[in-house]
């Protein structure tokens, strides 16, 4: 998968309701719990593989602050609202305070695996963009707390 000019957040609207009958199924098949679980590993692997994708267009140099730049994708068209908390080569911290990603799965049913289409791509996106940049976060609105605190940090930086 390669860049598109597709807001992400359209993006993911489009893929949840091509998941929504299939995880509907799934859970009356094989119930809720190996339903999800399929859910998260398959949208886990999706998730390094777009990563590995973007970075490709990078040219083979990625970095942080070239992460970081492809933040405006996720919040086109007021998809999130971010306060910036920090930004350096190794550092990029802020926490998002509006997210219509949560209020669209809430809004299509999907409010009990939203963080599995969403938010667990974000940390595992990371990786396959490039294996230096982690993310730490501890809560997120899709599951209820009040902004989601993203954390993200450059490993083994050499200057």
């Amino acid at each position: 998968m390669s860049k598109t000019d597709l807001p992400i957040l359209e993006q993911r609207r489009i893929e949840a309701n091509i998941i929504k009958p299939i995880y509907e199924e799934m859970k009356a098949e094989i119930g809720s719990d190996m339903a999800r679980k399929i859910i998260s590993a398959a949208i886990t692997r999706n998730a390094v593989e777009q990563g590995a994708a973007y970075a490709k267009t990078e040219g083979g140099t990625t970095s942080l602050q070239s992460f970081h730049a492809l933040l405006p994708q996720w919040k086109a068209n007021g998809a999130l609202e971010v306060d910036m908390l920090e930004e350096t080569e190794t550092s990029v911290h802020y926490n998002v305070t509006r997210c219509q990603y949560a209020e669209m799965y809430k809004q299509m049913g999907l409010a009990d695996i939203g963080h599995l289409l969403s938010c667990g791509r974000d940390g595992t996106f990371c990786k396959g963009y490039d294996p230096r940049i982690s993310l730490v976060r501890t809560q997120t609105i899709m599951q209820g707390a009040p902004h989601c605190d993203f954390r993200y940090s450059m490993n083994n930086y050499k200057d």
